[in-house]
């Protein structure tokens, strides 16, 4: 485990393969941590990149600095947070890859700070929220899938995740990924980095702000108004989707190509459900390493 300081936060990260290597950033989602890459981060290792997986703001071992902070989930915090890891990093371009909230940061990253990004893997395709656009209602069977969300905007909600955090955690991986066996000790370990201080904040504040119930840190007003404008990515693109995703399934990012620059490309993955890098290491992993041969540093 090792600690970078940001502006606002000591951000901890794992960090394997050749310091000399081509920077691979990996970012995981909600309600998951950086137990998602256990298998992806060796074989990157392997082919000779320079792994580095972070928990996110509200997770494991990172802290924010300051008490009068903001405990915002917003998207730009996020893509906020992965700059300013790799400032702290002294990391001038990477390789990043991620989902759910992770591939948020990554899309971020990739859509304000191109020059920053060597190449993108994103499941679910284009992860930047429309919010002006999060009071039109879907179709009801992702009305459906969405329930959580809609949980966490109360305050019965909040009590709720703070109270049993573990069970409804637990519940959402059954939920999404309903072909994976994971076992109770495969939970365990990530579930302990839902004890961060800060967590139930940050969750709360994500699927608020993303409705525009509430406000975002005003001190990265200027990215989130950037996103509003649904920038499109232009830096070389692989998407990712689990075909047995149960909160955000196929064909949902199907039509996202015009989101994207002419380097990009879209994979489908049988059976496999919204925690993809753990549930097929290789096929997350093939993408970076499929990346890293068509870019240099």
């Amino acid at each position: 485990m090792k600690h970078v300081e940001t502006s606002v936060l000591s951000i901890a990260y794992h960090e394997s393969g050749d310091p000399a290597g081509v920077p691979a950033i990996l970012l995981h989602g909600f309600p998951y941590d950086v137990h998602t890459y256990e298998q992806v981060a060796p074989l990157l290792a392997e082919e000779g990149f320079r792994v580095i997986v972070p928990f996110l703001r509200g997770y494991g071992a990172t802290r924010f600095l300051r008490s009068h902070t903001l405990r915002s989930g917003e998207q730009a915090a996020l893509g906020n947070d992965l700059r300013e890891l790799m400032d702290g990093l002294h990391i001038e371009r990477a390789l990043v890859g991620g989902y759910d909230w992770g591939g948020r940061a990554a899309c971020v990253l990739a859509a304000l700070w191109p020059e920053r990004v060597l190449g993108l893997t994103t499941c679910m395709g284009y992860n930047i929220q429309n919010i002006a656009r999060s009071s039109e209602p879907a179709h009801p069977d992702q009305e459906r899938r969405h329930w959580y969300q809609y949980y966490f905007h109360s305050e019965r909600g909040r009590a709720g995740l703070a109270n049993n955090r573990f069970e409804l955690c637990a519940l959402l991986w059954r939920l999404w990924s309903p072909n994976w066996m994971f076992t109770d000790a495969d939970y365990a370990r990530s579930a302990s980095a839902f004890d961060n201080p800060d967590f139930v904040d940050v969750v709360i504040h994500s699927y608020r702000h993303r409705y525009a119930l509430v406000a975002g840190d005003s001190e990265i007003a200027d990215v989130e108004s950037h996103l509003a404008q649904q920038p499109q990515i232009c830096v070389p693109t692989i998407a990712l989707d689990g075909a047995g995703d149960g909160v955000a399934p196929p064909p949902g990012s199907a039509g996202h190509r015009h989101k994207f620059g002419e380097t990009y490309e879209r994979r489908v993955i049988p059976k496999v459900g919204h925690n993809l890098p753990q549930e097929a290491p290789q096929a997350f992993a093939d993408a970076i390493i499929d990346l890293g041969k068509q870019t240099s540093p």
